[in-house]
C-alpha cells in the first residue's frame, strides 16, 4: 500500500475552531460526569487543548494497556482527562471492569469512577 501524496494545488481548510472547542467542551462535560454550572471551565480546558493542537503542541496524552478475552487494547488519555488518576493505580494483572462503547474504552478505577481512554491499538 502506497501512501497518499499530497495535493499542492488544493487549498487546506481552515479548521472551524469554535465547532472544535464546542465539541471539546461537550466531550470534558460528559467525562466529568456531567456536573452543571462547570460551563466556564469546561470551555476554557476545551479552548486551551484545542488551541495547543492546531499551534502543533498537542495536549500531552498517556496509555494504559488492558487485556480482555486475550485481546490487548492500548487506551490513550490527556492528562486534563484523567481527573485523578495516576499511572500504576492498577497492578500488573489486575482484575479491571472494563467497557466499551465505539472507539471508546471505559476502565473502571477502584474508587469507582472510570478512566475514559480511546482505543488507539488492538493486538491479538
Amino acid at each position: 500500500m502506497s501512501a497518499a501524496q499530497p495535493d499542492s494545488s488544493a487549498q487546506t481548510p481552515v479548521p472551524d475552531v469554535h465547532k472544535a472547542i464546542c465539541r471539546r467542551a461537550e466531550e470534558i462535560y460528559i467525562r466529568s460526569g456531567r456536573i452543571p454550572g462547570r460551563d466556564v471551565e469546561n470551555w476554557t480546558q476545551a479552548e486551551k487543548e484545542v488551541r495547543q493542537e492546531l499551534a502543533g503542541h498537542p495536549t500531552p496524552r498517556k496509555a494504559i494497556v488492558v487485556k480482555v478475552n486475550g485481546v490487548q487494547y492500548l487506551g490513550e488519555y490527556t492528562l486534563e482527562s484523567a481527573g485523578d488518576y495516576h499511572p500504576g493505580e492498577f497492578g500488573p494483572g489486575a482484575q479491571v471492569p472494563v467497557r466499551f462503547e465505539g472507539d471508546k474504552m471505559y476502565i473502571r478505577r477502584p474508587n469507582g469512577k472510570e478512566l475514559e481512554t480511546t482505543v488507539i491499538k488492538k493486538v491479538g
